[in-house]
């Protein structure tokens, strides 16, 4: 026999059969190499079971009553067109062979013939499949330009050093720190410094999620679990498979989901919406959030015990303000980024423009500090960076308040409006433009800063 394939138990297999015993054989052999297989007689029941399991590959008899293989080929690549299949008959021909590739069939097998080369295929057809999701997610992901870790700060090397240690062991991590200094980044770095790194880090910001999406989002739904679910959808658990999965903003998941979560690190299996049929998990968590959980403990918002499973050890990044050593490679670092993106070409930054780079202390932290130098650049008309940091925002944080040319001075309500509106700006820019970050810097709720949004017509950049 072949060897098993560690993917195998991730590739489930249709057995489709009139006659029980090729069946139970078939079922054998292929799930003493790791394959998760189901089986059925005939093919109505075969789409049925379609319908309700996430297949990989349907193995079919060409001669059944009822529906023909021929006919069930069809049908499956009309509705399943992800779906592989391949022909197993005791009635080999050429004709057959010929018309079942023709109509989407992508193996032929004989009854009678050697096991070994039906196991033969069917690997093949697992390292496709693994190759065409592997580069699916590497589509759907950010590259990794962003990863920048030099560091002067004794701190923030100190959280370093407890990345490259967090990602020996294996076990979960809590990332703790302001809004921006860059939690996923860390998650990255561990990622990539422990034995999944030849996998994906599949990031999720539990922020962006409506109450009632969340749920699919993470776990996966099956068709017609729920109004709009047309069709079966991978979630991200299943997506970051033997790889690791980061759970951004952790704090702001519903409690029900908690209390799914907390089953899920306890059994490594998820059911995803509309299926009760568990599937095994291997992935390593990584949590962060910007929000103290103990208080949410206290005031009922965050669970203890799911705390207690995801905080085996807790790193806490420094906030950029501590940081001040570590600005002037930063800085060059993402204006390389930037002048790349934008198409423009920066050799050098005005001494006072760098000094008030430096003196600023960046309250929405590395992500402000890129937000800002992408506006100098797409400013810039020239090789030198300089001026625009201090006319859009000085290192004090006040504005230019002229009601224009002819006046010098406006009213105080206006000059109060003006600085509220230019503020709420400035602080949804260095969030990305996340309205529930930028309200907690802010200190007010969403809905005050939804209000504000309206009221002073503010357009949000970024997320």
């Amino acid at each position: 026999m072949s060897r098993m394939n560690p993917e195998n138990k991730d590739f489930s297999i249709l057995v489709v059969d009139d006659e029980i015993e090729y069946q139970r054989v078939f079922s054998l052999i292929l799930s003493r190499n790791g394959f998760r297989v189901l089986t059925c007689s005939d093919g109505e029941s075969a789409l049925e079971i379609l319908s309700e399991n996430e297949i990989d590959l349907v193995m079919t008899d060409l001669k059944m009553p009822g529906m023909d293989g021929i006919t069930l080929i069809q049908k499956v690549k009309e509705n399943y067109s992800n779906i592989e299949i391949m022909i197993v008959t005791a009635y080999g021909s050429i004709e057959s062979a010929v018309q079942a590739m023709k109509y989407g069939a992508t193996g032929y097998f004989i009854k009678s013939s050697d096991p070994d080369s039906l196991l033969l295929d069917i690997n093949r057809m697992v390292k496709i499949k693994t190759l065409e999701k592997s580069n699916k997610i590497l589509m759907q992901q950010q590259t990794n330009k962003d990863l920048f870790i030099d560091t002067k700060t004794p701190a923030f090397q100190s959280a370093l050093d407890m990345c490259e240690k967090a990602a020996a062991s294996g076990i979960n991590v809590l990332l703790l720190g302001e809004s921006g200094v860059g939690k996923e980044v860390f998650a990255n770095y561990i990622h990539r410094l422990s034995d999944r790194r030849s996998h994906h880090l599949i990031p999720v910001n539990c922020q962006v999620f409506g109450k009632g999406t969340i749920e699919s989002e993470l776990f996966g739904h099956e068709k017609g679990s729920f109004t709009g679910a047309v069709g079966r959808r991978i979630g991200r658990f299943e997506e970051a498979n033997h790889g690791t999965l980061f759970l951004d903003e952790i704090g702001d998941l519903p409690l029900d989901i908690q209390g799914k979560l907390l089953r899920i690190l306890e059994t490594r299996t998820i059911e995803r919406v509309g299926s009760n049929r568990p599937i095994e998990l291997d992935l390593r968590l990584i949590c962060a959030t910007n929000k103290d959980l103990k208080k949410g403990i206290e005031d009922g918002s965050f669970r203890e015990d799911l705390l207690y499973r995801i905080n085996t050890l807790t790193i806490t990044i420094p906030p950029l303000r501590e940081r001040k050593a570590d600005l002037p490679g930063l800085i060059e670092f993402f204006l390389g980024q930037i002048c790349e993106d934008q198409k423009k070409k920066i050799l050098s930054i005005e001494p006072e423009t760098m000094n008030s780079l430096i003196q600023y202390d960046y309250p929405g932290n590395v992500r402000e500090l890129r937000n800002i130098l992408e506006r100098m650049v797409a400013l810039s008309e020239g090789e030198v960076l300089c001026g625009q940091f201090s006319d859009i925002f000085s290192q004090r944080g006040t504005f230019q308040m002229k009601e224009d040319e002819g006046n010098d001075f406006m009213s105080l309500r206006h000059a109060r409006a003006r600085f509220e509106k230019e503020y709420i700006e400035h602080v949804l820019g260095s969030t990305g433009g996340n309205v529930t970050e930028a309200a907690d810097i802010l200190q007010i709720t969403k809905r005050q800063l939804w209000n504000k949004i309206s009221e002073y017509e503010i357009h949000r950049h970024g997320r």
